[in-house]
């Protein structure tokens, strides 16, 4: 299904949207909770990927598909590496075959694991045999996706030896590493991150004890409310939850990035309060090595309000659901735009106009709908596949529609 959406103005009335818990924070919380009794979640994400991961973990199948997930794909390598006894075919989409997990399966052979590639050297499908994991240090470059480094920490507690991972150069994505360590400090493991070592010391809970964890609401779908807010009026509100003012979460940077399009956010208990409250600043420059996938959210925001804008650490994207750098480049100068793009960079020329009437090419891409959405603010467009939002935020269009987007299905 494809929807049209009209240029449109947000309500007067300051609008207060309720968002799923973080994908990021569940899926990993939903792996824990795999490895070790007395875990209870509370909000956890309704996004396809963790849909998805939930039931692959409890799938007693020989063939796991799951399909578009990426964070997916990179944990359960991980934690089927470690289910002693159980032989696992894991497989996903025709993109998820085109995106390259050699780096986390050399890394978990290193450990002991017995891992097969089924089709292409590197790539998914894999063919992984479950069994007990005895060496305990592993080394990995800083730069590669975080997911797997988590992906080795998170089942790290439940290895003999606990585990030593050594990450050769500059780290990237460190809050996503963070939040990982913070999760299991939670439910009571040992952790340190010195410098580039990480030490995680094995741990098996007590079967009484119990662990009640509540997921914080995603900020990488807060961030398509901030683009609203920044595209809006001087004067215009969004209330958005629930979110927590010291966040394990990368993308909480929102906060202090919005404030260069004019954004104040103040928190009121959990609830996360946007107000356009000034204009912009004439030209944005990010390096968002750290919070990589609010990069569509924030080159789209910079666009429609005709701003220069250059991003850096972006190298990360070009392995995500489609290669972002050039899908970004595409489809915005569908809209008369002007862009250049490096292997981790991203650089748009201010411009004050705005073709009307295009249509959105999605790419199986999630973020690429929602990243757009916010511009019918300054112009009608067309956003295809618009389905595809479910894979992190299934109420998306149903949230849009209630601050004042006007909405209408293409089929056409």
């Amino acid at each position: 299904m494809d929807i049209l959406l009209h240029q449109s103005k947000l309500s007067d009335k300051s609008s207060k949207i309720q968002i799923t818990g973080s994908k990021s924070e569940s899926n990993r919380l939903l792996l824990l909770q795999a490895l070790y009794q007395g875990i209870s979640l509370e909000n956890v994400s309704n996004s396809d990927d963790s849909v998805l991961m939930q039931k692959a973990l409890a799938s007693k199948e020989n063939v796991i598909d799951i399909h578009h997930a990426g964070t997916a794909m990179r944990f359960l390598t991980a934690y089927f590496a470690t289910q002693i006894g159980r032989t696992v075919e894991l497989t996903g989409s025709k993109r998820m075959k085109e995106r390259p997990i050699g780096i986390l399966v050399e890394a978990l052979k290193q450990l002991g694991a017995e891992i097969n590639y089924i089709e292409n050297e590197g790539f998914p499908p894999l063919l992984i045999k479950g069994k007990t994991l005895t060496k305990h240090k592993v080394t990995l470059k800083a730069n590669v996706s975080s997911q797997y480094i988590s992906a080795l920490l998170l089942i790290a507690p439940k290895l003999e030896n606990g585990l030593e991972l050594t990450l050769e150069g500059e780290i990237t994505s460190v809050p996503y590493i963070n939040m990982t360590l913070s999760l299991l400090n939670e439910i009571g493991v040992e952790t340190s991150f010195n410098k580039n070592t990480i030490i995680v010391k094995p741990k098996e809970l007590n079967k009484n004890s119990q662990n009640h964890l509540t997921v914080e609401s995603d900020w990488s779908s807060a961030s398509y409310y901030f683009s609203c807010a920044g595209l809006s009026e001087i004067g215009t509100q969004i209330e958005i939850a629930s979110y927590k003012n010291k966040s394990l979460q990368g993308d909480s940077v929102l906060v202090e990035l919005y404030q260069n399009f004019g954004v104040s956010a103040q928190f009121s208990g959990h609830t996360l309060q946007l107000k356009k409250t000034n204009h912009p600043e004439s030209s944005i420059n990010f390096n968002l090595k750290n919070a990589p996938d609010i990069a569509q959210t924030i080159v789209v925001t910079a666009f429609g309000l005709g701003l220069k804008c250059d991003l850096y650490g972006l190298h990360t994207l070009k392995i995500k659901e489609t290669d972002r750098l050039v899908a970004l480049k595409t489809e915005l100068e569908k809209f008369g735009a002007k862009v250049e793009i490096t292997k981790d960079s991203l650089h748009l020329e201010a411009s004050n106009h705005i073709k009307s009437n295009v249509s959105i090419e999605t790419y199986n891409d999630h973020r690429m709908a929602m990243a757009f959405a916010p511009l019918a603010l300054k112009t009608n467009l067309v956003i295809k596949d618009a389905e595809v939002v479910s894979k992190s935020y299934p109420t998306f269009w149903r949230d849009f529609k209630n601050i004042g987007f006007l909405t209408e299905s293409n089929n056409n």
